[in-house]
């Protein structure tokens, strides 16, 4: 069942939703039929979703890129908006993949913008990109281009 496309986000909506929401969640599928669902800061460039994970989801993500993302706002049902992104994610292995990534840099400043201060510090006037390259066996950059995309915007409902 597809939703009404008189409800759905304008374009301007998503970028807005994408650009200011700081929660991402992302469904990979796990070992067996096991799904695991994990909220992810995140970032939003060229119509792609970047975000800078280790462990499982991202073992999980090498064994089966297909996933799906969810962005949302607000807590009552006639208020709710959200975008839900579809498809086979990357994992960027290497520095080298990271550094070809087209929008990996913008993110980077974007996102160290967007969680200036998040993890409990006072925010900085001017701060730097969000520092994060692959390392280890699981640290690694996402990204998703999502080939499906349903969004809503329940305020339309009237």
């Amino acid at each position: 069942m597809s939703l009404p496309r008189d409800i759905a986000l304008t374009p301007e909506q998503i970028d807005e939703i994408m650009g200011s929401e700081w929660n991402l969640r992302v469904a990979t599928l796990g070992p067996g039929t096991r799904i695991n669902l994990t909220p992810m800061w995140f970032g939003w460039a060229g119509g792609a979703v970047y975000f800078y994970g280790r462990g499982q989801k991202v073992v999980n993500l090498r064994r089966n890129p297909s996933c799906s993302i969810i962005v949302d706002r607000n807590v009552r049902f006639p208020e709710l908006q959200g975008i839900m992104l579809q498809g086979e994610a990357s994992v960027l292995e290497t520095e080298e993949d990271e550094a070809r990534d087209p929008h990996l840099e913008a993110v980077k400043r974007q996102m160290g913008r967007k969680y200036n201060g998040g993890h409990g510090q006072p925010a900085v006037a001017d701060p730097g990109p969000f520092e994060a390259t692959a390392r280890g066996r699981n640290r690694r950059w996402v990204v998703l281009v999502p080939d499906h995309v349903v969004t809503w915007d329940n305020f339309k409902l009237g």
